[in-house]
């Protein structure tokens, strides 16, 4: 009897375990990206000589993200956050533009983040991972920190 209690109590362990990793769907974002600086627009420019991004995941719904790169002035730079999917805002350290940030995603491949700064919104990215899984394309608008505004069309391939 005692046999039969531990497996059918491990039957049910597990099947708890399938429903909840079937519920939670697979997030694309994650990885590593590297910016393709040749196929990206940015406006007004110069935009980075270099970015990579590290996203892993955090939590149920998140992502914790770390971009290493050089500016456009050859300086280096580190952005980084962790956000959950919920459209909260998050602290977004080492953006000139933005110290806080809100994603929201619609499925696998596609995650929406508004931007602000001192409490004010920024911007909008809508971020789309292609369905290769090999390209992410971050299409951005809003205002930069020193008031203009920006359109940019970022392109990162993944490592």
């Amino acid at each position: 009897m005692k046999k039969l209690t531990c497996f059918a109590l491990a039957f049910a362990a597990a099947s708890v375990l399938a429903v909840n990793a079937a519920t939670v769907p697979a997030d694309n974002n994650i990885g590593t990206w590297k910016l393709n600086v040749a196929k990206s627009k940015f406006s007004p420019g110069p935009g980075p000589k270099s970015q990579t991004l590290k996203i892993e995941a955090w939590g149920d719904d998140g992502v914790k993200y770390v971009a290493d790169g050089v500016d456009a002035e050859g300086k280096a730079s580190k952005w980084e956050l962790q956000a959950k999917y919920d459209g909260k805002y998050y602290p977004f350290k080492g953006n000139a533009d933005a110290d806080m940030l809100a994603y929201k995603r619609t499925d696998a491949n596609t995650v929406e983040a508004l931007t602000q700064r001192g409490g004010k919104e920024t911007g909008k990215t809508v971020i789309v991972v292609s369905k290769d899984g090999k390209t992410r394309t971050l299409t951005q608008t809003g205002t930069n920190a020193k008031g203009e505004k920006i359109n940019n069309l970022l392109v990162y391939e993944k490592q």
